[in-house]
């Protein structure tokens, strides 16, 4: 099974070709032009680089959230737009699970954390034996005091590491002894784990006959919290009565 995933939920933006388990095609921009000028031209890329064409993936993803209001919505509009053309499934996932992918192989507890302003991070804490990661909490939008309040009581000893566009503010804040370092490389968004994650989604859907939920039509952001728009129209109003 082939699939072609993407992330655009950081400054970070980042394409891969995934085929059974193995990474066929990768490419990562940290760059100041937008998601919407350079995702296309990734996902070619990577589609090009192979011989392949988007008939020939077999399953579309993309990092549906949390994360930048804007770069969410590029991203899952570009997947629904890829699917309606080649009638392909597509899969959401959750940007801090793939995040913590990155660290599966550092035993400890690992938080990806993204920096989602207001004094706030979008967080979650997963805990890895150096051979897979589990999910301790859901994603959530909370100030950082209350994540460390979160982890001190779920340590016990153990590493932890952060990943994710947050990494230097949580270093920056965090008062947790045994606050390990995560290699540079490994803090960034990397479409590899999106796709990863989303084959085990879509495969497990497929064995219980779940798998039509999985069509373009279906894919949603996930942000957690309103659009600054929206509350700013809420502040008004509210401030008006």
């Amino acid at each position: 099974m082939k699939v072609l995933a993407i992330d655009t939920t950081s400054p970070i933006a980042s394409a891969a070709v995934w085929e059974n388990g193995r990474q066929r095609a990768s490419f990562t921009v940290n760059g100041a032009l937008s998601h919407s000028v350079t995702m296309l031209p990734m996902i070619d890329a990577c589609l090009s680089s192979l011989g392949l064409s988007l008939a020939d993936v077999d399953v579309l993803a993309c990092s549906a959230g949390p994360g930048s209001f804007t770069g969410v919505r590029i991203g899952v509009s570009t997947l629904k737009g890829l699917a309606f053309a080649a009638d392909q499934p597509c899969v959401g996932v959750s940007t801090l699970e793939a995040l913590s992918r990155n660290l599966t192989g550092f035993p400890g507890l690992i938080v990806p954390v993204m920096n989602a302003r207001r004094g706030q991070v979008y967080a979650a804490i997963f805990s890895s034996d150096g051979t897979a990661v589990t999910r301790l909490t859901e994603d959530g939008l909370l100030p950082f005091a209350e994540l460390e309040e979160k982890l001190r009581t779920l340590q016990n000893g153990r590493p932890v590491y952060f990943t994710g566009d947050g990494y230097d503010l949580a270093q920056q804040l965090c008062t947790l002894e045994n606050t390990l370092e995560a290699p540079e490389p490994l803090r960034y968004q990397n479409a590899f784990h999106v796709a990863d994650l989303a084959a085990e989604t879509y495969l497990s859907a497929l064995e219980s006959e779940r798998a039509a939920q999985f069509a373009g039509a279906k894919l949603s952001p996930v942000y957690l919290r309103k659009p600054q728009a929206e509350r700013e129209r809420e502040e008004r109003l509210a401030a008006e009565r």
